[in-house]
């Protein structure tokens, strides 16, 4: 019927499969005869295929240093520890403009855009949520 060629441990073996009926094979290994009661098949577990996750496009920065009314929103929950700017204060690009514990950690929160303080407000000691205002510049 069929025959095949298996090396185990090092050693050679020739196998002829000289009938299969239901569950009983009748084999021949090196010019041996053997009858053998097959079991039932045992499937593999398929590999599961990876997929790489990709992120999604960040969305697309603000534009800078653009005319009219900016606001510095509180990046996470947390108190103000301090505050280093205020009202009518010119302040510049990527200037810290308050500290924000969040977490047992103090957060820098840096001013968005060049321009003046219009307002503050919040106070040392203010606990604020996620996305409350803290400050606004002209």
């Amino acid at each position: 019927m069929r025959r095949y060629k298996f090396t185990i441990s090092g050693n050679k073996y020739n196998v002829e499969i000289k009938s299969l009926e239901e569950n009983v094979a009748e084999i021949e290994v090196n010019g041996t005869s053997y009858k053998v009661e097959l079991g039932h098949e045992i499937k593999t577990p398929q590999t599961p295929k990876l997929v790489r996750y990709s992120p999604p496009a960040p969305p697309k920065a603000p534009v800078l240093n653009t005319p009219g009314l900016s606001m510095i929103k509180a990046p996470l929950p947390g108190t103000i520890i301090s505050i280093a700017v205020e009202p009518g204060m010119q302040i510049k690009l990527e200037q810290p403009v308050l500290i924000l514990e969040a977490m047992k950690m103090e957060n820098n929160i840096f001013a968005e855009k060049t321009g003046i303080v219009k307002t503050v407000r919040v106070a040392v000691g203010d606990t604020v949520m996620q996305g409350d205002i803290l400050i606004e510049i002209e």
